[in-house]
């Protein structure tokens, strides 16, 4: 089997693909690489001997059939396109020219075939399908012509709608702003006439108050020249009434010493007394057993050392206790005196300060007094305690029971015998 090279009118054939804007040439670029892909082909049949000719009409078959199938194969993409875009009548032929040249070069059929990839196009359909690609852009360029024409018109027609309506709304406005300024100078003009007839009118009226202050003061002055005199009339009867209360209250004071040193006189004429009347009883009273001094005291057969010493502590406290709050009142005292002497209390009518004053004074100076006759029987209680008689009744040298002297730690006296009115507690 020879091999015979394709003729140029096969090698210088041209497929045309029509796309969306027309037709357009291809080259021939597929076809050589299937030509170079080929080599298998003639390998297979070099090696095949030349004495069985009776086979090669099936293989001459079978080479028909492989170029139809080859040709089928390679135009299968082509024709895919064609379809999808134009005529299905470019298949046929595709198919006819493979028909025709198929017998005569059993060889060179395989390789036209590998080298036709796109079939033919009629020029004239291409011409008429370009025409008609023309024709259908030029009917979409006056279509959108038309269009772009309809919008401007329609744009046009909204801009003098807009400049009618802006024209009309400055009218309104020019009209707005000179009424309103015709308004606001009518304002102006009431206002200025309202201001100067509201001027006129405050000037008026500061005049008649300016005449009405000077009348006022002019009373006020008089008022208060004769308040300064009332004034003055009380003022001096209330030094005349404050000289009299103090002169009352120092005569009050000066009798009120008095009877306190004649009281403390006679009292301690009365202390003075019992202690003679003690002294005179001492010998009368049982024999008080005493035990040795320990501590500054001496203790007895009925009231060991420490009770004795609890004793003297409660004493001492309560002599502390009784001697500032004595000091207290008596200070309190003092001070009632002072502020009366300074006049800042009122000894009128109307309020009965002077009174009351003296009350209070007289009952500090009371309960002073008996925190201080207190504060003796302490002392002489804690004298007792250092000489060994302390806890025995001063009237018959009997014991005191514990339980009063707990309660009343100066006591000297028993139950029985404050009752019967012998003496102190």
């Amino acid at each position: 089997m020879t091999y015979h090279p394709p003729s140029r009118e096969t090698t210088q054939e041209k497929s045309f693909v029509e796309n969306g804007n027309g037709v357009s040439m291809v080259a021939k670029k597929p076809a050589k690489k299937t030509a170079a892909k080929k080599p298998a082909a003639k390998k297979s049949t070099a090696k095949k001997p030349a004495a069985k000719k009776p086979a090669a009409p099936k293989k001459a078959a079978s080479a028909k059939s492989v170029t139809k199938k080859t040709v089928s194969s390679k135009k299968s993409a082509p024709a895919k396109k064609v379809v999808a875009k134009k005529a299905p009548a470019k298949r046929v032929v595709a198919k006819k020219v493979v028909a025709k040249k198929a017998p005569a070069k059993k060889v060179v059929a395989k390789k036209v075939v590998a080298k036709k990839v796109a079939p033919k196009v009629d020029p004239k359909k291409a011409a008429a399908a370009k025409k008609a690609a023309e024709l259908a852009k030029k009917v979409a360029a006056e279509k959108k012509a038309k269009e772009v024409a309809a919008q401007r018109e329609k744009a046009a027609k909204a801009k003098a709608a807009a400049d009618a309506a802006r024209a009309k709304a400055k009218a309104a406005a020019d009209a707005a702003r000179a009424k309103a300024k015709a308004a606001a100078d009518l304002a102006r003009a009431k206002a200025k006439a309202a201001a100067e007839e509201k001027k006129a009118r405050e000037k008026i009226l500061a005049q008649q108050k300016k005449e009405q202050e000077l009348a006022k003061k002019k009373a006020d002055a008089e008022k208060a020249l004769i308040a300064k005199q009332k004034a003055a009339e009380k003022e001096a009867e209330r030094l005349a009434k404050e000289a009299e209360k103090q002169a009352e209250l120092e005569r009050k004071a000066a009798e009120k010493e008095a009877a306190r040193l004649a009281k403390e006189a006679e009292k301690q004429a009365e202390l003075a007394r019992k202690a003679a009347e003690k002294k005179a009883k001492a010998l009368e009273k049982p024999v008080i057993v005493k035990l040795p001094p320990q501590d500054g005291i001496t203790p007895t057969k009925d009231f060991d050392l420490k009770f004795l010493q609890a004793q003297r502590e409660i004493l001492h406290s309560e002599r502390i206790s009784l001697v500032g709050q004595a000091s207290r009142l008596e200070d309190e005292a003092n001070a009632l005196i002072a502020d009366a002497e300074m006049g800042d209390v009122q000894f009128d009518d109307e309020g009965g300060e002077g009174d009351t004053m003296v009350v209070e004074r007289e009952r500090d100076l009371t309960l002073s007094a008996s925190a201080r006759h207190i504060v003796e029987q302490i002392d002489l209680s804690l004298e007792s305690i250092k000489v060994g008689e302390y806890g025995y009744s001063e009237h018959s040298g009997k014991p005191i029971p514990r339980e009063r002297l707990k309660a009343i730690p100066w006591t000297t006296e028993l139950v029985e015998e404050r009752v019967g009115t012998f003496g102190r507690r």
